[in-house]
């Protein structure tokens, strides 16, 4: 039964991820186009992405991301009262993502639903977590970031294919006495929607890359200042930096933006891809995987994507 008064507050308590066999070098994809593994490292800094099976589903690696969060988390199924997936890539638009995984989960008729703000989808649903939690409409939630982009990318078109991936990760975020989620910065720019589309029911993703990535740079650093300001935290005393790994030169420039000069850097970049939607919770949970990312420390999470759509916020370490 759903809190009726809510939670002072909330905070993640275990996270997991997943990431398909199958990885995709640079020479790879150069075997199948005009490219080289210099050129791509250069360009966006990848040097592999895992690439899911032709039968393994945005749901299959979903469940897998979650079941290690519910484990991390120590949460059992039947405590979870909310299911939220943040996709863009599931394979037809109905039914959603959430439902299902709830079910193969075991989480006995949880509130489901999914959530498309493409690469920012986790970030916006950490809000709606939060915002769940402490208006009493659940206890936990399970939240998810997963895609496929394999199956929606070009394989021709170099200016995409070298830069995805497939993964997901996943978050159990409960109550808490204190502040774990710090305030959101979000919002849009639909006059640039036209950057990152996918224009029709088979059509493969078009990204005019040039756009998005002067947008990114000019854009992503007064977010993540703003986003310090409202947690009140100064970026100097941040530990941890997990912002969009949708291209290592834009990585490098929001953190030299920001003045995070004691912070471990996510830079998943470079051995996932950019995995969307998932690109978040993954390099999160593989820092706290090896230990560069600890307990109670405060960490920056920022991401942006098709739309535009931006958000980003301070939360703490579980």
């Amino acid at each position: 039964m759903n809190s009726a008064t809510g939670s002072p507050g909330a905070r993640i308590l275990g996270l997991g991820h997943y990431r398909p066999s199958k990885v995709l070098t640079n020479d790879d994809i150069a075997a199948f186009v005009d490219t080289n593994d210099a050129w791509i490292r250069d360009r966006v800094g990848v040097v592999t992405r895992h690439i899911a099976a032709d039968d393994e589903s945005v749901v299959d690696m979903a469940v897998a991301a979650a079941g290690k969060a519910l484990a991390a988390a120590g949460a059992e199924a039947d405590s979870i009262d909310l299911v939220v997936t943040a996709t863009c890539t599931l394979e037809a638009s109905l039914p959603g993502a959430s439902a299902t995984i709830a079910t193969r989960l075991g989480i006995p008729g949880p509130g489901a639903f999914d959530l498309n703000a493409a690469c920012a989808g986790f970030c916006y649903g950490l809000t709606v977590a939060d915002d769940a939690i402490r208006c009493g409409s659940a206890q936990r939630v399970l939240l998810i970031g997963a895609e496929k982009l394999s199956a929606w990318v070009d394989w021709t078109d170099r200016s995409t294919c070298i830069i995805f991936g497939d993964a997901a990760g996943a978050a159990v975020i409960g109550g808490s006495e204190t502040t774990g989620i710090g305030p959101v910065v979000w919002g849009s720019d639909g006059t640039r929607a036209g950057a990152i589309t996918i224009p029709g029911r088979d059509a493969a993703m078009h990204m005019e890359g040039q756009a998005v990535f002067r947008w990114a740079t000019t854009t992503m650093g007064k977010v993540a200042l703003e986003a310090c300001r409202r947690a009140g935290v100064a970026p100097e005393d941040i530990a941890i930096v997990v912002p969009h790994q949708a291209n290592l030169r834009i990585v490098d420039a929001i953190v030299r933006q920001l003045g995070a000069t004691n912070a471990v850097v996510a830079r998943d970049i470079v051995d996932s891809g950019n995995t969307s939607a998932a690109s978040i919770p993954l390099a999160l949970s593989r820092l706290v995987e090896r230990g560069e990312a600890r307990t109670g420390d405060d960490v920056l999470v920022l991401a942006f994507g098709a739309g535009l759509t931006f958000a980003g916020q301070v939360i703490t370490c579980p």
